[in-house]
C-alpha cells in the first residue's frame, strides 16, 4: 500500500503543470496552412517553444533566452517554406506557417510551450487533401480518372464530386472515371465528409481538342456590314489535318469575302463584311491522330431597320435568330461643334421612337448571361425637315401639272408654224408654177363675177 501511494505521488508530480490539447487542420496541396499554437496565459514572455513532427524530430525551437534554431531535417531544405512569424511572438502567437503544402507535410505535429515551469502541449493533425486528373491533358473521347486523396486518410470519410459547383451524380468515391468531352472540361471539386466536417479540393479538367467555339451549337452574333471572325481554334498542342470551316446549309467551304488564319492550330475564318447570306449554321472540323473532331456554331446577323409611323422615326433592332435575347437597350451618341461626344438617355425595347434622329444610335441586345452583341446605325436628317419636304412636294403637284399642259400647247403651236413655213419655202422654189397658180385663180374669180351679173 505504501509503494502504490509513492507511485501515484510521483505520477502527479511528473504531470503537474502539463496540459495537452488536440487540433485538426486540413489544407489543399499547394496552398498555405497555419498550425495554431497560441499562449493563453496572462504572462507569456519569456517562453520556450518547440515545434516537432512525429517521426521527423524537431522542426523549430526557441529557448526562453531568445535563441532559435531549426531541426536538421528542416534546415536549408524547408526553412524558406516553413516558418514562425516572429512579429507575433509579443502577442503570444507561436503558430507555424507552411507554404506550398505537399503530401510529405501531412502528419502529427506538437507545439510545446513552457512558461515558468508550466508546460503546454498542443497537438495538431495536419491532413493534406488533393484532387488530381489522369491523364493531365486528355483529348476528346479519352478515358479520364479523377482522384480525391487525403493524407492521412480519415476513417469513415465519404467522398462526393461536383462539376462547376453543381452535384455530379451518381459519381461518388475516391476515384471516378469519365470520358473527356467539352461539357466535362470544367472545374471539378472533390468534397470529403467526416461527421460535421467537409473538406474540399479543386482540379481543372482541360480537354485537348477544339477550344473555340467552346461548346456545340454556340450562337455567335455579328452586325450587318461589320467585320467578324468565325472561330475555329484547336488546342495549341495539336496540329490538325484537313481543318476547315464550312457552312452547313450550303454544303461547301466558305470563300468569297473570307480570309483564313495561317496558324497550324488556328483555323478561324474572317468575314470582311457581314451580309444577310452569312447567317446560318457552320462547322469547325479537323483530324487529329486519326480522330475527326468537329464543333458546330450558328452565326446570327443583327441589323437596324428604320421606318416612319405617324410622322415619327422608328428604329427596330432585328436579329435573324432572337431566341437567346432577353432585352434590348438603345444608346444615342452625337457630337457638338467641338467634337465632344454627347450620350443621350437610354431607351429600352426592340423598337423605339426616335426624337433625336441625327447622330449615332446603338442597339445593345443581352441574354441571361449578359451582353450578346450590338449594332449601330447613323442617321443624318432630322424628322421635322423630312416632314416639311414631303408636304411641299404634295402642295406643288397642281402647279407642275398646269405648267406641263401649257408647255404641250406651246409645242403644238410651234410645230404648226414650222410646217407652214416649210410649205411656203417649197412653193417659192418654182416661180413659173406660182404664175400659173395665180392666173388660174384670177380667171376663176372673173367667172364668178360674170355669173353674179347675169
Amino acid at each position: 500500500m505504501l509503494v502504490e501511494s509513492l507511485i501515484f505521488g510521483m505520477m502527479v508530480f511528473l504531470t503537474k503543470g502539463v496540459r495537452s490539447e488536440m487540433t485538426e487542420v486540413v489544407g489543399e496541396e499547394g496552398s498555405q496552412v497555419v498550425l495554431p499554437c497560441v499562449c493563453e496565459a496572462a504572462q507569456c514572455d519569456p517562453a520556450a517553444i518547440t515545434w516537432s513532427k512525429q517521426s521527423k524530430g524537431t522542426v523549430w525551437k526557441k529557448e526562453s533566452s531568445g535563441l532559435q534554431y531549426w531541426g536538421s531535417n528542416w534546415f536549408n531544405r524547408e526553412n524558406s517554406r516553413v516558418q514562425c512569424p516572429h512579429s507575433k511572438f509579443g502577442k503570444g502567437d507561436y503558430s507555424l506557417e507552411i507554404n506550398r503544402l505537399t503530401k510529405d507535410d501531412a502528419g502529427l505535429y506538437t507545439c510545446k510551450v513552457e512558461i515558468k515551469g508550466h508546460l503546454t502541449n498542443k497537438q495538431i493533425m495536419l491532413r493534406v487533401i488533393e484532387a488530381s486528373v489522369s491523364p493531365s491533358t486528355p483529348m476528346w473521347g479519352d478515358n479520364v480518372s479523377l482522384r480525391c486523396s487525403v493524407t492521412p486518410w480519415p476513417e469513415n470519410a465519404v467522398v462526393s464530386w461536383m462539376l462547376n459547383r453543381q452535384p455530379f451524380t451518381p459519381k461518388t468515391g475516391r476515384v471516378v472515371g469519365v470520358q473527356a468531352s467539352d461539357k466535362l472540361a470544367r472545374t471539378w471539386t472533390c468534397s470529403v465528409h467526416k461527421s460535421s466536417n467537409i473538406w474540399r479540393a479543386l482540379v481543372e479538367l482541360s480537354v485537348a481538342g477544339i477550344i473555340q467555339p467552346a461548346k456545340q451549337d454556340t450562337k455567335l452574333y455579328a452586325a450587318l456590314g461589320s467585320s467578324f471572325k468565325m472561330p475555329c481554334v484547336f488546342s495549341p498542342s495539336l496540329s490538325p489535318k484537313a481543318a476547315l470551316v464550312e457552312k452547313l446549309d450550303s454544303g461547301f467551304q466558305i470563300f468569297n469575302n473570307f480570309s483564313a488564319s495561317s496558324s497550324s492550330w488556328d483555323k478561324s475564318i474572317v468575314i470582311q463584311e457581314v451580309v444577310p447570306e452569312n447567317e446560318g449554321r457552320y462547322r469547325c472540323g479537323g483530324t487529329v491522330e486519326r480522330r475527326r473532331l468537329s464543333q458546330t456554331m450558328q452565326l446570327v446577323v443583327a441589323k437596324i431597320v428604320k421606318s416612319k409611323k405617324k410622322g415619327t422615326t422608328m428604329l427596330s433592332c432585328q436579329l435573324s435568330d432572337p431566341s437567346e435575347v432577353t432585352s434590348y437597350e438603345w444608346v444615342h451618341v452625337s457630337y457638338d461643334i467641338n467634337g465632344t461626344e454627347l450620350v443621350g438617355p437610354v431607351q429600352y425595347g426592340q423598337t423605339v421612337p426616335v426624337k433625336e434622329d441625327f447622330g449615332e444610335w446603338t442597339c445593345r441586345y443581352s441574354g441571361t448571361n449578359g451582353l450578346l452583341g450590338n449594332v449601330t446605325t447613323q442617321v443624318h436628317l432630322m424628322a421635322g425637315l423630312s416632314g416639311e419636304k414631303s408636304s411641299g412636294v404634295s402642295s406643288n403637284t397642281g402647279t407642275v401639272i398646269g405648267l406641263s399642259f401649257l408647255l404641250v400647247i406651246l409645242l403644238l403651236i410651234l410645230a404648226q408654224m414650222y410646217k407652214n413655213h416649210r410649205r411656203r419655202r417649197r412653193i417659192l422654189q418654182y416661180p413659173a408654177l406660182e404664175t400659173i397658180v395665180h392666173t388660174i385663180s384670177n380667171e376663176r374669180e372673173e367667172r364668178e363675177k360674170d355669173r353674179v351679173k347675169k
